[in-house]
């Protein structure tokens, strides 16, 4: 299949089998894509669908069902305490592109970064852009940012088991050891209805500049986070991300490769 460049759409967009272009999504294709009628680009809803889709004027209209599987198999939440300036906006870009589900940005008892409501909506935009140029399929969700006590809380609502905190010092187990084990249960079909209930989630939580408090670490705890490290190095609060998500990205795909094949669904 040739090499497409992508564009996102919302579900309500589609009329099967035409698109309806807003504005800036017109604009965006012609002046900075410099494409024109009847050239041809992919449409993803960043849920996991996508399409080849033909330019017509101020619409596209569908010409095949793109099967894609670039995802990893693992539901991953990162749970990040925001580093000072515009750290968290080049985590953003990175994570997504290795295949992180979703970030919880969170507000820790060493966070410097006071964000501004309006800070969620480009947050986004930048995980919609880094999704369409790294050719994934689902868009990251980015949640508004909380108390790293109340994402704490939350955290068994999004995935019962495999909660890790990752450290910068002590004797905790090397994060790439427990994911291999995690790995082996969530990657094997489940055995009982009870396996399948469990899902395949895991949760990473990472530090801010200065490391996680006492206290925090010992909150984790409590709440069934596992610490670990990252490796016998101290890593910057926008390194640690990335170094986790490139580890679980590693671990998954070194069990499953993706494919991507085109259904031509064109009508005659």
């Amino acid at each position: 299949m040739p090499q497409l460049q992508r564009l996102a759409i919302a579900a309500s967009q589609i009329q099967y089998p035409q698109i309806t272009l807003t504005a800036d999504q017109q604009h965006y294709l012609s002046r900075v894509l410099r494409l024109s009628v009847g050239d041809q680009f992919i449409a993803i809803n960043g849920q996991g669908q996508a399409w080849i889709a033909e330019i017509a004027a101020d619409a596209a209209q569908i010409l095949e069902v793109v099967e894609m599987a670039p995802e990893l198999p693992i539901v991953t939440t990162l749970l990040v305490a925001l580093p000072k300036g515009t750290g968290f906006e080049d985590v953003i870009r990175q994570v997504t592109e290795m295949g992180v589900t979703c970030i919880q940005p969170l507000l820790s008892q060493r966070t410097l970064l006071k964000p501004s409501l309006h800070k969620l909506e480009r947050w986004q935009r930048i995980a919609q852009e880094a999704a369409e140029q790294s050719e994934r399929a689902v868009i990251p969700t980015i949640l508004a940012p909380v108390a790293f006590s109340a994402a704490l809380a939350l955290a068994t609502q999004i995935s019962p088991t495999h909660h890790y905190l990752c450290v910068a010092r002590g004797n905790a187990p090397h994060l790439l050891d427990c994911l291999r084990q995690s790995m082996n249960w969530m990657l094997t079909p489940p055995q009982t209805p009870l396996d399948g209930a469990r899902g395949r989630s895991l949760i990473i939580a990472t530090g801010p500049e200065g490391g996680w408090t006492d206290l925090e670490i010992k909150q984790a705890i409590a709440q069934k986070f596992q610490p670990v490290s990252l490796g016998k190095r101290v890593l910057r609060a926008v390194t640690a991300p990335l170094v986790a998500m490139s580890l679980v990205a590693a671990v998954c795909e070194s069990r499953q490769q993706p494919a991507e094949t085109p259904v031509n669904l064109r009508h005659p």
